[in-house]
């Protein structure tokens, strides 16, 4: 039976009890396991190596997309004979990387997917540029999408999901068009654009469907550079909503494994629905490199 070490980010538990709410359903579930609640963002990284030298394999990440990331930037920062294991059960606002798994948004149901010994190799991406370097898991964005969730923040955790749209109309008044020259696996788009998107899964931003024809394990990148005006914005927000904008004229897509954008420098760019720095960035994929538990 695999053990689990469970790192839980109270700060994304909406007002709730998650830790109460985790040991409820592992034990009901007959999970073995050790939790740990992290009392702040910068402590999972610590709290992640303390599991790793205790001997655990097979990590939990408690709370939205970006307690995620914490986590998964924990794993690679050791040394692993083989991948680890990270599984997620849901407590943020914006869990979208389990949608692509079609694993449920409720911690409790979602429980039942430790249960079992189904994994999938996933693959992760590196950004580097003037802010550093950087793992995500599910999607990197530069632009309005990223302004996006500097004012989601604005907005009261109670509204879940809806913090996103709420926040990409103020975005959309405060992010200036800029021109973008992308080069993805020897591909060039040029373009004068409002934001750009390097996915992994195939939804962020709250449940939008923005690259439903991304897999999580094929070692490629989905490419997008979405340009238009912004009255275009309403019908283009509606189609990424239900993940069919990719033939919308203002769409540019490509796959790769590696990306080079050059971007206007005072774009934000964000990480796991984290803003991370901004300007111009590199990004490479890793195949591979973690197990996810399905």
């Amino acid at each position: 039976m695999t053990r689990w070490w469970v790192v839980v980010n109270p700060a994304a538990g909406r007002g709730e009890d998650l830790a109460a709410r985790v040991t409820r359903a592992m034990n009901a579930r007959g999970l073995e396991h050790v939790m740990r609640v992290s009392p702040s963002a910068n402590a999972i990284e610590g709290i992640v190596s303390e599991g790793r030298s205790r001997g655990y394999g097979s990590f939990v990440a408690v709370g939205g997309d970006g307690t995620a990331n914490l986590v998964v930037n924990g794993l690679q920062a050791l040394e692993w004979p083989t991948p680890p294991t990270l599984a997620i059960l849901p407590g943020g606002s914006g869990s979208d990387y389990i949608r692509t798994f079609a694993i449920p948004n409720r911690l409790e149901d979602a429980a039942d997917h430790l249960l079992g010994e189904e994994r999938y190799a996933v693959d992760i991406g590196l950004l580097e540029g003037s802010f550093g370097s950087r793992y995500f898991l599910n999607a990197a964005n530069a632009g309005i999408a990223a302004r996006t969730v500097v004012e989601a923040g604005r907005f009261p955790t109670r509204l879940g999901p809806k913090r996103y749209l709420a926040g990409f109309w103020l975005a959309l008044g405060r992010t200036q068009p800029g021109h973008l020259h992308i080069e993805c696996d020897g591909r060039v788009i040029d373009a004068k654009a409002m934001n750009v998107v390097v996915a992994i899964g195939q939804y962020f931003g709250g449940g939008m469907n923005v690259a439903p024809t991304a897999s999580a394990g094929d070692g490629l990148f989905d490419v997008q550079v979405i340009s238009g005006s912004r009255k275009d914005a309403p019908v283009i927000i509606r189609r990424i909503t239900r993940g069919t904008h990719l033939t919308h004229r203002s769409v540019r897509r490509t796959i790769g494994a590696s990306v080079s954008a050059a971007i206007p420098s005072g774009w934000l760019v964000e990480a796991d629905g984290e803003v991370i720095g901004s300007g111009s960035f590199t990004a490479e994929t890793i195949r591979g490199r973690l197990l996810f538990k399905i």
